[in-house]
């Protein structure tokens, strides 16, 4: 690796004022489990990293009364895989991680980096979307309330600034919404995902009020799939119902091709695995 620089800010304010909105070598890093990576293989070398461990307080997870999660943005994924408040309020979500990477991995990957690096086959982003959680963006000139779901604008990019960063994860009360994330692996259970479905459904029994459906990993971003949950707003879970869902999948999400399957293998989990993952999703109790 080529050398560079590190600067170790104090507060959020002065690592936004480090950052060169002009210049791509000055990036920020809070786990570094992607970056460092980058680094090694001479994808991207930095000037400059501005280490966002020394600022208190971006690892906290806090419960609001009325059931809403505020995470820090440094918070490990092993972290939000353990707590108490995020298994009561978001089970999908210890349950997605529990196949996210390895251990070593989740003990030192951070939330906040985990978004920011806008990897379409990252297990988490889908399944916030699902969740209809935001995040608050620090910048400049003061902060913003983004949803997960715009946050995405294409294959590994975000529409955050470079002079931008993640301040806060809010995940709203889910009532009792249930949700659940599926992934499709030719490897093993934990390895990057060839198809990715999270699916939050407000359902009395199988008849379903409501969908949110997100894919992810077989296309170039995770996206939500409007027609897919149309189909399924106000019906009851049967297998046709199930199949129909399947087939606007299919006709509505921009599948890619890449080591993990052709295009046509993936249209085909799609096709299978958005039943699967609304079965999942019902036969699970939600959340509090």
């Amino acid at each position: 690796m080529t050398p560079f620089e590190i600067a170790e800010p104090r507060s959020l304010k002065d690592a936004v004022a480090i950052l060169d909105p002009d210049d791509p070598t000055v990036r920020p890093i809070g786990g570094g489990t992607a970056l460092m990576l980058m680094m090694k293989a001479a994808v991207f070398q930095p000037t400059k990293l501005v280490s966002l461990r020394g600022i208190k307080g971006l690892s906290d997870i806090t419960e609001r009364p009325n059931g809403e999660l505020r995470i820090g943005p440094m918070t490990t994924m092993s972290a939000l895989e353990h707590s108490a408040a995020v298994r009561s309020r978001a089970p999908v979500i210890v349950e997605t991680l529990r196949t996210l990477s390895n251990v070593r991995v989740r003990n030192v990957a951070t939330v906040g980096g985990n978004l920011a690096h806008g990897d379409p086959h990252m297990d988490l982003p889908p399944v916030l979307m699902a969740l209809g959680a935001s995040i608050v963006v620090v910048g400049p000139d003061g902060k913003r309330t983004l949803p997960v779901e715009e946050l995405f604008a294409g294959y590994y990019e975000t529409v955050l600034a470079r002079n931008e960063l993640i301040a806060e994860l809010r995940i709203p009360p889910q009532g009792a919404r249930r949700a659940a994330y599926v992934k499709v692996t030719t490897g093993s259970a934990d390895d990057w995902p060839a198809l990715g479905v999270a699916v939050s459904l407000d359902a009395q029994g199988e008849a379903i009020k409501s969908a949110r459906v997100v894919v992810s990993a077989a296309t170039e971003k995770a996206t939500r799939l409007s027609a897919t949950e149309a189909v399924l707003a106000g019906a009851t879970a049967g297998a046709a119902v199930l199949a129909r869902a399947g087939e606007a999948a299919v006709s509505e999400a921009e599948i890619l091709a890449d080591v993990r399957g052709s295009i046509a293998y993936k249209r085909e989990l799609l096709r299978v695995y958005v039943g699967r993952a609304v079965q999942r999703a019902l036969a699970n109790s939600g959340a509090h």
